[in-house]
């Protein structure tokens, strides 16, 4: 996006982290140096994995955090915040480390997809940001990649703008829903901005525009020769729609020797449609001719429509896709983990009384391990970050809930997933190109097994924590709960 449309994004955070903040620069703790993780807690519709996304736009963001004049008198206007920190608001700017997982990694609950280390006060205003960002682009890349599997292979495109929740839900959403693994978008802007693929053909408007059904079709080769996809279920699909375009392909495509053309399906029983469309286009001679549907997809009805042999080349994906309509919140969130005090590194914990959001407290290293044999991945493994994991020797894993379920790993390589992507306020991270990062997520999907795939009860891939990791959990529950 060109530098002088940027919007400052820093005022973008809920109002309780400038009231903590004021209150940590008024008691002391404004150079305290705190540790926040970013998880999420449950892969949306109950599936193995989840993509992370967001990253590149926290860099930006990062990259930008200022406050203007403007913002301080707002600030100044609420008669809440003391003149000295306002003067320290004015010169702000992030000193701290972030690590992250890139984007395209899959990812499981519990695992820091973010991990801040920072003042209190820096890593407590960039939290609403990091969440907002992390949460929704995760959570469409992950809706996409869904989608994509079910496709096997066909082409799939993000058609859902019209339908998003905003426009920044539109722009940024064809952007995560790439990195899914969508092979492009009809959001033009996100082509513009992102290098996103658009693209399009008709409407129904088109083919309403002209006297007859025919003249749409036949202009429209005419005008797109090397691009003509008709939209044939305007009228009646199979009695004017197919016949009409396979007329306009014989008479305007044939004769410039162009055998690449297409039909769309967007109403009606897909399955059987594709399948009469299908033989009509071959027994024309039009067996190069592809055939894309769209109308309220997802994945399930993708699988569905396939099983049923419908005869697809190319599936448009909107509503369900940049909504992510069956669970539209990734549920990720943002806890301090440990702080330092006297120059160590003191392990923080939240508990509850509901299992599951009881946090791994500490700054941790986060490894993904790999058969040498399959290259697939065995089990991830969490451990303090003064740790290291040996693979060349066997290791025991064992599950954090019940510890007696325990598994030796061997033959097998450690990966470490959190990358330093700011060290002392400063870039560190390379960024890739969002076609290189489309390429890591679909290799990394091939490194899980197809069990960890599944729609409907995937297996429960292993997350573990080391034994040193797991026994500071323990005591600090013990210690809380004395």
């Amino acid at each position: 996006m060109r530098t002088e449309e940027k919007l400052n994004m820093t005022m973008l955070f809920d109002f309780y982290e400038m009231t903590m903040s004021n209150g940590y620069f008024q008691n002391g703790y404004k150079d305290r140096i705190t540790y926040f993780d970013v998880f999420f807690r449950r892969v949306p519709d109950k599936g193995g994995f989840a993509i992370a996304a967001g990253l590149e736009q926290l860099i930006d963001y990062i990259e930008n955090l200022h406050f203007s004049q403007e913002d301080i008198d707002y600030l100044r206007g609420r008669n809440l915040f003391s003149e000295e920190f306002l003067q320290y608001l004015a010169d702000f700017r992030f000193t701290g480390d972030i690590y992250a997982v890139p984007e395209g990694t899959p990812v499981f609950p519990k695992e820091p997809l973010v991990v801040v280390r920072a003042p209190a006060i820096e890593a407590q205003l960039i939290e609403t940001f990091t969440l907002l960002t992390i949460n929704h682009q995760s959570l469409i890349a992950t809706k996409a990649n869904r989608i994509v599997r079910a496709a096997k292979g066909r082409t799939v495109l993000e058609f859902g703008s019209r339908r998003a929740q905003g426009a920044d839900a539109a722009i940024i959403g064809a952007r995560a829903a790439y990195i899914g693994g969508c092979n492009g978008t009809a959001c033009t802007i996100s082509d513009q901005i992102y290098g996103v693929p658009a693209g399009g053909t008709m409407a129904h408007a088109w083919v309403q525009m002209f006297d007859t059904e025919y003249e749409a079709f036949e202009t429209y080769c005419r005008t797109y020769p090397t691009n003509a996809t008709l939209l044939v279920d305007t009228y009646n699909t199979l009695k004017s729609g197919v016949p009409n375009a396979i007329r306009a392909f014989n008479e305007v495509l044939k004769p410039l020797g162009i055998r690449k053309c297409g039909i769309r399906l967007d109403s009606g029983d897909i399955a059987y449609l594709s399948r009469k469309a299908r033989q009509m286009l071959d027994e024309a001679g039009w067996e190069s001719c592809e055939i894309s549907v769209s109308n309220s997809l997802d994945e399930h009805l993708i699988q569905d429509l396939l099983q049923q042999d419908a005869k697809i080349n190319m599936f448009g994906v909107g509503e369900r896709l940049i909504t992510a309509s069956s669970e539209p919140v990734f549920g990720g969130v943002y806890k301090l983990v440990a702080v330092e005090k006297d120059g160590e590194v003191v392990p923080k914990i939240k508990v509850s009384e509901n299992v599951e959001k009881i946090t791994v407290p500490h700054f941790k290293k986060l490894y993904r391990f790999y058969g040498n044999d399959t290259g697939k991945a065995i089990a991830d493994y969490m451990t303090v970050y003064d740790e290291t994991v040996d693979d060349s020797d066997t290791l025991e894993i064992f599950d954090p809930q019940a510890t007696w379920k325990r598994k030796n790993v061997y033959d097998f390589t450690a990966k470490e997933l959190l990358v330093p992507i700011f060290l002392q306020g400063k870039l560190v991270y390379n960024k890739p190109t969002l076609k290189e990062i489309q390429q890591y997520c679909r290799e990394q999907v091939e490194t899980l097994w197809d069990e960890v795939k599944r729609f409907d009860n995937p297996h429960s891939y292993y997350v573990d924590l080391s034994p040193k990791l797991w026994q500071i959990q323990q005591d600090l529950l013990r210690s809380k709960n004395g």
